[in-house]
């Protein structure tokens, strides 16, 4: 069992990130796991889109 972890300032970023990971076809992933953090800096509200992927291969 194996992890991997994606983390994006963009939530479409994250998403094709995972998606493009998973296509492959000797992973087969056992959990995701998706979080949001959100930060103030200034007057400026950073984000933070992360997941975290539970998977084996094949």
């Amino acid at each position: 069992m194996k992890v991997k972890i994606f983390d994006e300032e963009d939530e479409l970023d994250l998403e094709n990130d995972i998606n493009e990971f998973i296509e492959d076809s000797s992973i087969e992933v056992m959990e995701i796991q998706y979080r949001v953090g959100v930060g103030i800096f200034s007057e400026e509200q950073i984000f933070c889109f992360s997941a975290l992927i539970v998977y084996q291969i094949h």
